[in-house]
């Protein structure tokens, strides 16, 4: 389990919104730069955030609008460690098995890319469900 709330962990909370990910994206971008996180893990690390936060946007709350918290950390062991909260519909994101990428894009089922990406791309990703609540872990190594 990762901790979840450090002394100098930092908080974006939004409505799940599309129109709200330039937001997100730039919290995390200025959050990557106080940690002097290079361009490289930070292309990644917004690519993986993108990908989870419009899941959010588009999926936990039907038609509804919640909330979305973003926590961002960086560790004793220079780790950026980013998790993503909502009380939408329970979904595990890492539930479903990874897309056969040898297969044409025709051949493929629908759905799962976006995931896998966000698994090759970081260190580590985790999930939980804990009262009431979705929450996604990424984690980079910086």
């Amino acid at each position: 389990m990762v901790k979840l709330k450090g002394k100098d962990m930092k908080e974006l909370v939004v409505d799940a919104t599309i129109e709200n990910l330039t937001q997100v994206l730039e919290f995390i971008d200025t959050e990557l730069e106080n940690a002097e996180c290079d361009m490289k893990n930070q292309v990644k690390i917004d690519m993986a955030v993108e990908e989870l936060y419009v899941n959010i946007a588009h999926y936990a709350y039907h038609d509804k609008i919640g909330k979305a918290q973003i926590l961002f950390d960086v560790d004793s062991d220079n780790r950026v460690i980013i998790t993503l909260i909502d009380s939408g519909v329970h979904y595990d994101p890492l539930a479903k098995d990874d897309p056969d990428i040898s297969l044409s894009a025709e051949e493929r089922e629908i759905g799962g890319l976006g995931i896998y990406m966000v698994k090759q791309s970081m260190d580590e990703v985790l999930y939980e469900y804990t009262d009431g609540q979705n929450k996604t872990t990424i984690i980079k190594n910086l």
